[in-house]
């Protein structure tokens, strides 16, 4: 208990110096909303911020599924075949050089405003850490606990089943955490581009009206979202995990 009480006290001492400035230092709203503005746009306009909340929380669970098996699939691909890794992995890198913002309007343009193009989006953001992660676990046997077993007559099969794959579970959680946090950013970036719903989609109309509060309502609602889907993607490690946990807290 006592290890959030740093975080909170320096919360609470970034909170009220915001509320000072904002109230004491005579900005205008539409250019720096007060927390406590923020509070009450978030509890006034609940009936436009909790259904879009919804649509890109679901937004964000499908395309951080979607990345999860891609990456999965594509780290076991070039674990399996060093041929393929040598020739795909310079390509995977490559991927993040491309700006998703540039790519965003074009998949509206082949899928129209649905939520197909959000979710490739997301994909697209997400997958990178979990390959990165994934490989590097997978890569990172102990070499003498492999040849044990090929001495024991473990085929390629049971390396991968039984030493590979538990081996590189925490990896694959780090990227996960990772992944599902920016997933958040994807999500809005889509939303941005082309979308009727979603959070997103709040923050843009509340631009252009200069409801500068609701758009910070929304910001928060974003950031809780990334906060509570990592807690829930750490919760899922230190259950599917536990020796990883033991042996972190030993060293």
């Amino acid at each position: 208990m006592t290890k959030w009480l740093a975080p909170a006290a320096l919360l609470a001492l970034l909170v009220a110096g915001w509320e000072a400035l904002a109230k004491l230092g005579h900005v205008q709203n539409y250019l720096l909303p007060a927390p406590s503005e923020v509070a009450s746009a978030l509890w006034r306009d609940r009936d436009l911020l909790a259904p879009d909340m919804w649509v890109t929380a679901r937004e964000v669970l499908l395309g951080f599924g979607l990345a999860l098996a891609i990456g999965v699939a594509i780290a076991l691909v070039l674990h399996l075949s060093p041929v393929l890794r040598r020739a795909a992995y310079p390509l995977v890198v490559a991927s993040q050089a491309i700006p998703v913002i540039v790519i965003a309007p074009i998949l509206v343009i082949w899928f129209g405003f649905g939520m197909t193009p959000k979710l490739i989006v997301i994909a697209l953001i997400c997958f990178f850490p979990v390959v990165v992660n994934t490989l590097d676990g997978l890569e990172g046997v102990d070499r003498d606990q492999v040849k044990m077993m090929r001495t024991l007559g473990a085929s390629r099969l049971d390396l991968l089943r039984r030493l590979e794959l538990p081996s590189a579970l925490p990896f694959l959680f780090s990227g996960a955490k990772v992944a599902v946090a920016v997933a958040v950013i994807g999500a809005v970036f889509g939303e941005l581009v082309g979308s009727d719903a979603g959070l997103g989609h709040a923050i843009q109309v509340g631009t252009a009206e200069l409801e500068t509060a609701r758009v910070f309502a929304a910001v928060l609602l974003l950031s809780l979202m990334a906060i509570a889907l990592f807690g829930l993607v750490a919760l899922v490690e230190r259950r599917a995990v536990p020796w990883a946990r033991t042996s972190g807290e030993r060293r």
